[in-house]
């Protein structure tokens, strides 16, 4: 049952769903410009662009290039988004976290160029596999919980932890990527953003919100992980809504009661009462019992050890991630110099 519900799951998704900056960079060398890049293949789309894979010329390095054109960010008031998601990358720096190596723009559109993380994402793996085992989605959920405690150290709220934006390297490890909705807070933000099945219910309610969000969203990570689908769905988001507010959960009896202890406690609809965002942040959350005997010097080290391996013929295989046409997308509109100078920092 799980199985058929997660593959036909479809998202309410946020504005860049499959835009996803995907890789493994090891080379210290500089990086290339837009000139060394060989434009291979689109990995990705979202509402105003796509991420494309790339080869760097010299050194035959794959990597992964996200192209937005100006003209559509600005149509759809996404500037201050984007800006804010290359100052984020460019600021961060954690192993379980997308590695940015530089932005730029031109005429038309502006680029990010990314390692390029070829596995693909988190949630085909668990579409494929209907549901994860407890110590599976445990593995997920301590590299996860080390990024979250490193974004929130810097006083960055992620705002959009789903599968979808979940990648696995070469060796299975996580990579989080799309960062158009984190956003530098100290203490509180209003703007409604995120995907609806993973919404903390402040944000509903414009109470306005802090890295709080990101532990709810965590307690619907592992929910899903777990058993196949998330604790809130329904045909449309306000549905959804509806389901987070009243915050009534069908509670599989499969599912293991320590985990289940710690979605609750992740789950909780007074933020100053929620896990992870009490006086001890991210400690509160490691120190739970489900993650027992964790080493959490050796989960960021990456020295657990994965439970799925991707299958790569090579470095630069693709077939991990679906099919996208590469249509005529450089034809895009050239901007004027107003728009041109939102973007001169970029």
């Amino acid at each position: 049952m799980a199985s058929a519900k997660v593959a036909n799951l479809k998202r309410h998704g946020s504005s860049m769903k499959k835009d996803s900056p995907l890789g493994e960079n090891e080379d210290d060398k500089p990086a290339p410009t837009l000139e060394d890049l060989d434009l291979l293949k689109t990995i990705g789309t979202g509402t105003f662009g796509r991420v494309i894979q790339v080869r760097q010329k010299g050194t035959k390095q794959y990597l992964a290039l996200k192209v937005m054109a100006m003209a559509e960010i600005i149509r759809l008031k996404q500037a201050d988004h984007i800006k804010s998601e290359k100052e984020i990358l460019s600021q961060s720096h954690h192993p379980f976290i997308v590695n940015m190596l530089w932005a730029c723009h031109d005429e038309k559109f502006l680029y990010m160029l990314m390692e390029y993380v070829p596995g693909g994402e988190l949630f085909s793996y668990l579409r494929t596999h209907g549901f994860f085992k407890n110590s599976d989605a445990n593995f997920y959920a301590c590299e996860i919980v080390s990024a979250l405690d490193y974004l929130h150290s810097q006083q960055i709220v992620y705002r959009d932890l789903k599968p979808e934006n979940l990648l696995l390297d070469t060796e299975g490890h996580m990579k989080i990527t799309d960062f158009g909705f984190a956003k530098k807070v100290i203490d509180r933000t209003w703007t409604l953003c995120g995907t609806p099945e993973y919404l903390a219910p402040e944000i509903i309610q414009s109470k306005g919100h802090n890295k709080a969000v990101d532990w709810w969203s965590l307690g619907v990570l592992i929910y899903e992980m777990l058993v196949g689908f998330p604790p809130f769905y329904d045909e449309n988001p306000f549905g959804i809504y509806q389901k987070i507010l009243a915050g009534k959960i069908e509670w599989s009896k499969a599912l293991d009661p320590v985990a289940k202890d710690l979605i609750k406690k992740l789950l909780v609809h007074d933020r100053t009462r929620r896990l992870g965002n009490m006086k001890f942040g991210a400690e509160d959350v490691k120190r739970h019992r489900w993650f027992k005997g964790i080493n959490w010097d050796d989960v960021f080290n990456r020295k657990l050890k994965p439970p799925i391996v991707p299958k790569l013929a090579y470095s630069g295989d693709t077939t991990n991630f679906d099919d996208y046409s590469d249509d005529n997308w450089q034809d895009a509109a050239a901007v004027d110099q107003e728009t041109k100078d939102i973007f001169a920092d970029f």
